[in-house]
């Protein structure tokens, strides 16, 4: 079984205790990362890194993210086909925008709408673990695990 750690709209300038609270407890025994996007500082990538990391650009990241991260990515894991993106524009209709960004693939991973999603939609997972430590629409801040064996199961976790 392959575990990845999900997260997403960190907005953050620096590593933060929060971050590293995140990491310690729950990224701590995942193989890999993936972010979502609005990292805000590279400072963010280079200590998620310590774990193979995958991270693509939001809309608020800054110039030096934006020059060293692509916008979306497809990752290959244990023959599930991965895209990860960040999202853009309004949350009605998102997933409807990123799928098209997409074939071929079993998952798509995002963020920008700071709300957890997790669901298929005509055979798609779509999977967004919300904020991890940005500004929240509702409820509490969140990330997300994605475990993969025969299948790929995921879970949004609140924090």
């Amino acid at each position: 079984m392959v575990k990845i750690g999900i997260i997403s709209d960190t907005h953050l300038h620096a590593v933060s205790s929060e971050l590293v609270d995140i990491y310690e407890n729950y990224f701590s025994d995942v193989e890999m990362i993936f972010h979502a996007g609005d990292l805000v500082s590279v400072e963010i990538a280079e200590y998620l890194s310590q774990k193979p990391l995958h991270v693509v650009q939001g809309n608020m990241d800054t110039m030096d993210v934006r020059d060293r991260f692509p916008r979306k990515e497809i990752i290959e894991v244990h023959g599930f086909r991965f895209g990860l993106i960040h999202g853009w524009g309004s949350p009605l209709g998102i997933e409807r925008r990123i799928r098209s960004e997409f074939r071929d693939v079993h998952a798509i991973i995002y963020g920008h709408s700071h709300r957890p999603s997790n669901h298929a939609d005509d055979g798609i997972l779509f999977f967004n673990p919300g904020t991890a430590t940005g500004f929240r629409i509702a409820g509490s801040n969140s990330i997300g695990i994605v475990q993969i064996a025969d299948e790929i199961k995921a879970t949004i976790i609140s924090i």
